[in-house]
């Protein structure tokens, strides 16, 4: 009795259908957490920015340019900035930006008033 050539590959066919099906069903429910993921790490971003510290905030935004101890960069130092602006003052720099180096709005709202009050300090 001879055995049939085909039922192997048929065997294969199947075997791989289901597989992509498989793997479709876990792809579909990792875009669905990462959709979810995305949706509510925006939420999550922003609270965890108004509960950081105003140093925190300044490390993560501002050091880059003004240094990680307020001596400078490109970014001017900072070490007695309150000495020469008020809180108002460097707030509305943080917000709006100041000349062509100082973007404007790398924090908005309480955070930069938390971040201008901190600086403010600084005499």
């Amino acid at each position: 009795m001879r055995r049939n050539p085909v039922i192997p590959f048929a065997i294969i066919a199947v075997l791989g259908i289901v597989a992509m099906i498989i793997v479709s069903a876990a792809g579909i429910n990792q875009r669905e957490a990462i959709q979810n993921e995305e949706e509510n790490g925006g939420e999550q971003q922003q609270e965890e920015t108004a509960n950081a510290n105003p140093e925190e905030m300044f490390q993560s935004q501002c050091a880059s340019c003004h240094g990680g101890n307020l001596e400078g960069g490109t970014g001017p130092n900072l070490t007695e900035v309150g000495s020469r602006y008020s809180a108002e003052e460097i707030q509305d720099i943080i917000v709006n930006g100041k000349g062509s180096a100082m973007p404007a709005g790398l924090y908005t709202g309480e955070d930069a008033a938390a971040v201008a009050e901190w600086l403010a300090e600084k005499k």
